[in-house]
């Protein structure tokens, strides 16, 4: 490494010797045809004839003064260069190495010289503005790791613990099935943790090539929350729906899954029993707009400024709800598909979240609407089960037919 600098800075050094030699030479040449067209003018106009003695007198001078002239001009130049561009990229060549052995704390003072306000000042500007960004990575890679290390750990600590007190001798049939609920919810925390982390470093650094299709938002909606059915039910909770009927747009549907399922699982997950939650679709020609509403404990302004980001929980004593992962997610396939999400909410009182995504055509009329509305209410508050969601009056005496007692509400 030694030998391989000298090497670099002995070649550095000959180039410099070599340029300001040439540069010394030129000078000389200059300065000597000037010195010559001055004599010969001089001649021209005045007429005098100029003897030997004093032309060679005259040459031993001007030899002189060419040769301490252009000392100064390559002197002068030396420093100019030596200032203006040496110690400048230098400064930068230095932190550039202090970076790539790993401090990216480098920052470079810009350099306060009227004339130096140009190139290098540029430089160095994106230069602090890279190794900023590059310790934000460095912070948020190294807090990833953290994260997901205590992440792991947690799930795997009650697995490990709960599977000991399993093999106690003697243990009653109440206390094994608590003991093996309790692994098995641990066990698929862990794994809806580590699909979601596989999910988002595939959307975060890989190419994706959406496979979009025309397809009917509502009905997708609809499909992604009656899989969340027996959650809701087991809650008490109540859904409501205001579905807007024929919403179509042009989006890859197994990404947007991701997210509506995301939402879903939030607002059931952090709605206590007996609470609400509301799904809304709307659209105009430009835009379909889905909000998602729950009546949970809410969050304040500040942690909704977070909230978006991987692992960030805010309330830690919901933490065990949770990995920090799911809004991430969402937030990255919103980002994909070139939509908005934005989040309203007050701590006690539940949050909203709305999805604003973009769409090619208007709603289509018909006289079918509300009829998927109606049925979702039906599910919610009556307990009818489906496996789809149904449209059309074809199908509306099938999907109301399946009702067990009362009237649906409207």
């Amino acid at each position: 490494m030694k030998n391989g600098t000298r090497k670099t800075y002995g070649r550095h050094l000959f180039i410099a010797v070599y340029r300001y030699f040439i540069f010394f030479i030129s000078m000389c040449f200059v300065i000597t045809c000037c010195m010559i067209l001055f004599l010969n003018t001089v001649e021209r106009v005045t007429g005098l004839e100029l003897s030997e003695e004093y032309v060679g007198a005259a040459a031993k001078v001007t030899f002189l003064n060419i040769v301490l002239l252009s000392a100064v001009f390559t002197i002068a130049d030396a420093v100019r260069r030596h200032v203006m561009i040496d110690i400048p990229v230098k400064r930068i060549t230095d932190a550039a190495e202090k970076v790539m052995k790993g401090d990216l704390s480098v920052r470079i003072e810009k350099i306060r010289r009227p004339d130096s306000e140009g190139g290098f000042n540029i430089v160095i500007e994106y230069f602090n503005k890279m190794t900023e960004e590059l310790s934000g990575i460095e912070t948020l890679r190294t807090d990833f790791v953290s994260n997901v290390s205590h992440e792991l750990k947690t799930p795997l600590a009650v697995m490990q613990n709960y599977g000991t007190l399993l093999q106690e001798p003697g243990l009653s049939e109440e206390k094994r099935i608590e003991y093996a609920k309790a692994v098995t919810d641990a066990s698929r925390r862990l794994a809806d943790m580590v699909s979601n982390i596989l999910k988002l470093n595939k959307l975060e650094n890989q190419n994706i090539y959406p496979d979009v299709k025309r397809y009917d938002l509502g009905e997708q909606l609809c499909e992604c929350l009656l899989g969340f059915e027996s959650v809701w039910e087991d809650k008490g909770i109540d859904i409501e729906t205001d579905i807007a009927d024929g919403v179509s747009i042009t989006a890859d549907p197994e990404l947007l899954s991701l997210v509506w399922n995301n939402l879903f699982s939030n607002a059931l997950k952090f709605t206590e029993p007996g609470g609400r939650v509301s799904v809304m679709l709307s659209a105009d020609d430009t835009f379909a707009v889905v909000t998602v509403a729950d009546t949970g404990c809410g969050i304040s302004r500040e942690v909704g400024s977070h909230i978006f980001e991987k692992f960030y929980q805010g309330d830690t004593s919901h933490a065990a709800k949770g990995n920090g992962l799911g809004l991430a997610l969402v937030k990255r396939v919103v980002d994909i598909v070139g939509g908005e999400i934005s989040v309203e909410s007050e701590v006690g009182k539940g949050s909203e979240f709305t999805v604003r995504l973009g769409r090619d055509c208007g709603i289509s009329q018909d006289d079918d609407g509300g009829v998927l509305r109606r049925c979702m209410r039906y599910s919610a508050w009556n307990g009818g089960i489906y496996d789809r969601a149904f449209r059309g009056k074809a199908q509306e005496a099938e999907c109301f037919g399946r009702q067990p007692r009362g009237d649906v509400p409207r």
